[in-house]
C-alpha cells in the first residue's frame, strides 16, 4: 500500500539526515521533494502545494531538541499535516431508521458489490440483522455476484431478478427488512458514468425514495486524481456521506486517497483490500498517515488479531507453550487464523519498518500452500508428535504434498526453531508476557 510514495518521503527525509539544525535552505530542499512525491503520486496539485507550504511554516516556526534530529522532526510535522489533510480523525457510519438503509453508489467496476457483501459482513459481526438487496438491474451478473457473496458471509439478500425498477425493488427489500426482522439494509446499485444523465437520475430517485441514513460512493483508488474528480461530479448530485476507497492493494499511487478528502470535503468512512470478505478496515486517518511514512500500523494489527482469534483457542495455545507441546496442528490452526486477517502483505506492513523491508517482494496467501500442503500430508500421530518425522518420513510428506525434500527440511527447522524460542521464552517467563500483552483485559 503506497509503496512508491513511501520510498520517495523516505528519500526526502535523508536530505535532512545528518543536519543538526533546520534552516530555510535545508526545509526548502526536503519540502520540494516531497511536493514532488505527492504530486508523483497524483495528488492534486493544489492540494499538494497548501499542505508542504504549511509543513514548511511548521518546520521553520519550531526549535529542534536535543533528543530530536531534524530528520525526526520534519517526519513528525509531515505526519501531522497528512492526518490533517486525510480528514484528523475516523468518521463513523451512520445507522439511524427501522431499518436503517445505507445506500452504495459509485461508478462501474468500482468494486460496490464486492464492499456490500464485506460491509455486510462487517456489520453482522458486530451483532447486527443485515439485509443484502440486489439493485443493479443493468449487469446480468449483478444479482448472482451477490448471491454468492451473501452466501459467503452467510446474510440473506433480496432481489427481484425479473423487475426492472430499481426503486421499487429497494422499496420491497425494506418491507420484507421489516417483516423479518432485519435492522440494516444494503443497497447495493449499479454502476454509472457521471455523464450519463438518466443513471445519475435513477441514483438521485433511489435517494430520494429510501431517505437512506447513509450514503456511501465507493472509489477504485487505482484511478488516482480521477477518482477524486469523480467523486467530485457525484457529490454535487447525490451529496454523500462517505467515500469507500476499493482495490487499496493495487499498483495504486495514493493520490486518491490523499487527496479527495480536501477536493471534496467528505471524509472517507471505509477502505478495502483484495477479495477476501474480512479486507475492510474502518479509515483511520492518522494511522493511514503512519503507513505511509512506513512508521506502521501497530493498533490496526493488533485490533484485527483480536477480531480473528477465539480467546478461548488463545488460552488453550498458551498452556501447550508453556508446556512446550505445540504442534503441527497448533501451527496449522494459527496459520489459518492469520489468513483470516486479510491480505498477508498488507498485514506486515502494519509492523514498523517492515514496509521498507518488504518493497519489491511478492507475497500473497499462496506462499502459505507448500507450508499448509506439507502439513495436510501428516498422520495425526506426525502432527501431534513432530519429533517422529524422520529421513523416510520427510521423503513421503514431500511425495504427498508436491513438494520437494528440501522445502520439507525448511519447515522442520523452521518448526524445531520456533519451539525452541518459546521453550527460551517461557524459562524466561516471556511467554505469559507475550499473552498479557495481546489480551488488553488482562484475563489468562
Amino acid at each position: 500500500m503506497f509503496e512508491n510514495l513511501s520510498g520517495k518521503l523516505d528519500r526526502a527525509f535523508k536530505t535532512l539526515k545528518g543536519q543538526g539544525t533546520i534552516t530555510e535552505i535545508n526545509v526548502a530542499s526536503t519540502v520540494k521533494e516531497i511536493r514532488k512525491a505527492l504530486i508523483d503520486a497524483d495528488v492534486n496539485y493544489k492540494v499538494a502545494k497548501e499542505v508542504t507550504d504549511k509543513i514548511r511554516t511548521e518546520a521553520l516556526g519550531r526549535d529542534v531538541l536535543i533528543s530530536v534530529s531534524p530528520g525526526q522532526l520534519l517526519t513528525k510535522i509531515v505526519s501531522e499535516e497528512l492526518t490533517v489533510m486525510m480528514g484528523e480523525e475516523k468518521a463513523d457510519i451512520n445507522i439511524v431508521g427501522d431499518p436503517a438503509v445505507i445506500l452504495i453508489s459509485g461508478l462501474q467496476g468500482s468494486g460496490k458489490t464486492t464492499f456490500s457483501g464485506k460491509l455486510a459482513n462487517m456489520l453482522k459481526s458486530q451483532g447486527r440483522q443485515v439485509l443484502l438487496t440486489a439493485c443493479d438491474i443493468y449487469r446480468p451478473a449483478a444479482i448472482d455476484q451477490l448471491k454468492v457473496l451473501g452466501e459467503q458471509v452467510d446474510v440473506e439478500v433480496y432481489a427481484e431478478p425479473e423487475n426492472k425498477n430499481a426503486i421499487e425493488i429497494a422499496k420491497n427489500a425494506i418491507k420484507h427488512a421489516k417483516s423479518i426482522g432485519k435492522k440494516i439494509v444494503i443497497v447495493d446499485t449499479a454502476g454509472r458514468l457521471a455523464v450519463d444523465e438518466q443513471m445519475m437520475q435513477e441514483i438521485e430517485g433511489l435517494k430520494d425514495a429510501l431517505k437512506p441514513s447513509e450514503t456511501l460512493f465507493v472509489v477504485d483508488s487505482m484511478t488516482g486524481q480521477d477518482a477524486v474528480n469523480t467523486a467530485k461530479t457525484f457529490n454535487e448530485r447525490l451529496n454523500f456521506d462517505g467515500v469507500v476507497l476499493t482495490k487499496l492493494d493495487g499498483d495504486s499511487r495514493g493520490g486518491a486517497a490523499l487527496s479527495i478528502r480536501t477536493v471534496v470535503e467528505k471524509p472517507i468512512k471505509f477502505i478495502s483490500t483484495g477479495e477476501k470478505m474480512e479486507a475492510i478496515d474502518v479509515f483511520h486517518p492518522d494511522r493511514m498517515a503512519s503507513r505511509i511514512l512506513g512508521m506502521g500500523d501497530v493498533i490496526s494489527l493488533v485490533e484485527k488479531a483480536q477480531q480473528t482469534f477465539d480467546e478461548d483457542e488463545a488460552r488453550e495455545l498458551n498452556k501447550k507453550i508453556r508446556q512446550n507441546k505445540f504442534d503441527f496442528e497448533d501451527f496449522l490452526s494459527q496459520l489459518q487464523q492469520i489468513k483470516k486477517m486479510g491480505n498477508i502483505k498488507d498485514l506486515m506492513g502494519m509492523i514498523p519498518g517492515m514496509g521498507k523491508a518488504m518493497k519489491g517482494l511478492d507475497i500473497d496467501d499462496d506462499s502459505f500452500k507448500p507450508v499448509e500442503a506439507i502439513i495436510r500430508s501428516m498422520t495425526k500421530l506426525e502432527r501431534e508428535n513432530p519429533d517422529l518425522i524422520n529421513g523416510s518420513r520427510r521423503k513421503r510428506l514431500a511425495a504427498g504434498s508436491g513438494t520437494s525434500i528440501q522445502q520439507v527440511n525448511n519447515l522442520m527447522k523452521q518448526f524445531s526453531d520456533m519451539r525452541k524460542m518459546m521453550k527460551t521464552m517461557n524459562k524466561m517467563g516471556g511467554g505469559k508476557r507475550a499473552m498479557s500483552a495481546l489480551n488488553p483485559m488482562g484475563k489468562n
